[in-house]
């Protein structure tokens, strides 16, 4: 995508989107150095109608808007944007990963916004390790952090305009953790690295495993040092018609995102970068 080779498990040949969530990318590499900030990346671009959502595992992710808002999320963090009715971003590893190389991994997944909130004003929400609420298991080997929702009287600190629970996990070899997904929610399990049972099933690295949306209890079982990611949302059961980096409902809203971008109704982007 735009030069840059990762694994998308979502949208697949077989499942287009798993409502609210529309895309996951899963991007691993090494950044090799001795490049500029400004030549690296994902440079100035445009969404509307959706959430972009960054999980960082390695490196840092600078992130910058047409509203001014610059900063730099690093591993165990993540950055949450409602781009609304409309925002220009760039996304890139941060000056010193760009310039001296080194290990760079994130996932970003989109969610749908309802239709009655897609015009809402844009908001980022950066959220650091440290501040990522933490529910450890009763053996100690798994620790979830909690991003959005509420998982075993824990609430993630992102504020989401529907229902969801969005999870990161590390779970070490023989650790076991139990949880429950709400009622109503579609539930996918994305394993990044490691071998996970998931109840009755087995899941390996670079895997997805899609949950039912009647509340699931379950049970995880670590064969292997494991990283992985759940996402959880209630489905909007909305019209979806997207077009590159817009998400609406209808092919008219589309038109018009595209006009008002064209506009500069959506913003400008004029990176600065330190020398």
């Amino acid at each position: 995508m735009g030069g840059i080779i990762l694994d998308q498990p979502l949208p697949s040949r077989d499942i287009d989107m798993i409502d609210p969530i529309l895309l996951i990318h899963h991007w691993d590499d090494k950044i090799p150095g001795g490049k500029k900030e400004s030549d690296s990346g994902v440079g100035p671009h445009p969404h509307r109608g959706f959430s972009p959502v960054t999980f960082i595992f390695k490196g840092g992710v600078h992130h910058r808007d047409s509203k001014g808002h610059s900063g730099v999320i690093y591993e165990g963090g993540t950055q949450w944007m409602n781009s609304g009715k409309g925002i220009v971003h760039s996304e890139r590893p941060y000056k010193e990963l760009a310039e001296k190389g080194g290990d760079f991994e994130l996932i970003q997944f989109w969610v749908n916004t309802p239709a009655a909130f897609k015009l809402d004003e844009y908001s980022y929400q950066p959220l650091t390790s440290e501040d990522t609420p933490k529910v450890i298991s009763e053996d100690g080997l798994v620790k979830t952090g909690v991003v959005a929702g509420e998982l075993k009287n824990i609430k993630g600190p992102v504020i989401t305009k529907s229902p969801m629970l969005m999870l990161r996990i590390d779970g070490v070899s023989g650790g076991v953790e139990r949880l429950s997904v709400p009622e109503k929610m579609n539930c996918i399990v994305y394993v990044l690295d490691g071998v996970v049972h998931l109840n009755d099933n087995k899941v390996h690295g670079r895997q997805m495993a899609v949950l039912n949306n009647d509340g699931v209890e379950i049970e995880m079982t670590f064969d292997d040092n494991t990283r992985l990611i759940i996402l959880s949302g209630e489905p909007l059961n909305e019209p979806v018609v997207s077009y590159g980096p817009f998400v609406m409902n209808t092919e008219k809203e589309i038109m018009q995102a595209i006009q008002d971008y064209q506009s500069g109704l959506l913003g400008v982007l004029n990176e600065t970068f330190d020398s």
